[in-house]
């Protein structure tokens, strides 16, 4: 039997869900690694930023065995992701009988697949909670990269990797690109690798491979200190700076109010406590997306474009 739940279901990033607790208002976890709101208020799709994935239209299934648990969720729709936190033998079982859904490292660029990924767990032998559409385009919010353990210079270009894809576009050939907080040169490096054109600001300089990359200068600078007109019109802004959160939101606001540039992709870097308001008014700009993508740590990411 399916029954439709009235609230949502969010789950947690592990080593923050204290941060997700403060946001939902509730103590601890309903099943496992999972927080569950009954009638969410209108505000959460847009106030929930410290979690993996949520799950947007959630339902419980009574099953009698693992076939018509399979036949159930094929039934609503053809991909489906396991949470698994009980239950682990026959949860693997059901998911056998499902369509297999690739968690293959990808190549970048990428193209997330129009068809949505629902996600799903067991709570006992004959009882599952499901939900066919999620906050997170990726197998239970997870998306790992073919890495390139040779060019650059760290490992940042991962979260900006993965938040291009969920921009689901990115730089092309002569793309004018702002790197604010560019050193040692990830972001740059990758931003290069596609053709951009790249204006790299930062106090501490570039690693040399990614300075002599093709379209890329470096200014040595405090970025926040540059005004929009200082650098001109932009396709795109890139910021991975390590500031308070209110510093950014007031410098970005400065870009945005210009009007002259498109798109942007910002680090909401905390430190200490998570900064909540400020996150809520990134999240506020019309036209935002906030999301803690799989490869962040202590940060959130804002994405708006136009």
């Amino acid at each position: 039997m399916l029954t439709p739940l009235t609230g949502q279901v969010y789950e947690g990033l592990p080593g923050f869900e204290a941060h997700l607790q403060a946001e939902l208002g509730i103590p601890t976890p309903s099943w496992g690694p999972l927080y569950y709101r009954e009638h969410p208020a209108g505000r959460d799709q847009g106030s929930c930023f410290w979690n993996q994935n949520i799950w947007r239209t959630p339902f419980r299934l009574t099953f009698g065995s693992i076939a018509e648990a399979a036949a159930a969720l094929r039934g609503i729709q053809r991909n489906w992701a396991p949470t698994l936190f009980t239950q682990f033998r026959r949860g693997a079982l059901i998911q056998a009988q499902l369509p297999f859904l690739s968690t293959k490292p990808r190549p970048f660029p990428w193209t997330v697949p129009a068809s949505p990924v629902g996600a799903w767990t067991l709570l006992d032998a004959h009882t599952l909670i499901a939900s066919a559409h999620c906050s997170s385009p990726f197998p239970g919010g997870v998306i790992t990269f073919e890495e390139d353990t040779k060019g650059p210079p760290s490992r940042a270009y991962l979260k900006l990797w993965e938040a291009l894809v969920r921009f689901r576009t990115w730089p092309g050939p002569g793309d004018r690109c702002l790197d604010a907080g560019a050193s040692p040169g990830g972001w740059t490096w990758a931003l290069a690798r596609l053709g951009a054109e790249v204006t790299a600001v930062d106090r501490a300089p570039l690693a040399d491979r990614v300075l002599a990359m093709p379209g890329v200068r470096w200014i040595r600078h405090d970025a926040f200190t540059l005004k929009p007109e200082d650098l001109g019109p932009l396709e795109w802004l890139f910021c991975d700076v390590i500031c308070y959160p209110p510093r950014l939101y007031e410098w970005i606001r400065r870009w945005l109010d210009s009007g002259l540039c498109s798109n942007f992709i910002c680090t909401i870097k905390m430190q200490g406590k998570p900064d909540f308001e400020t996150t809520r008014r990134f999240a506020a700009i019309p036209g935002s997306r906030v999301v803690h993508l799989y490869h962040n740590k202590h940060e959130l990411t804002w994405m708006w474009g136009v």
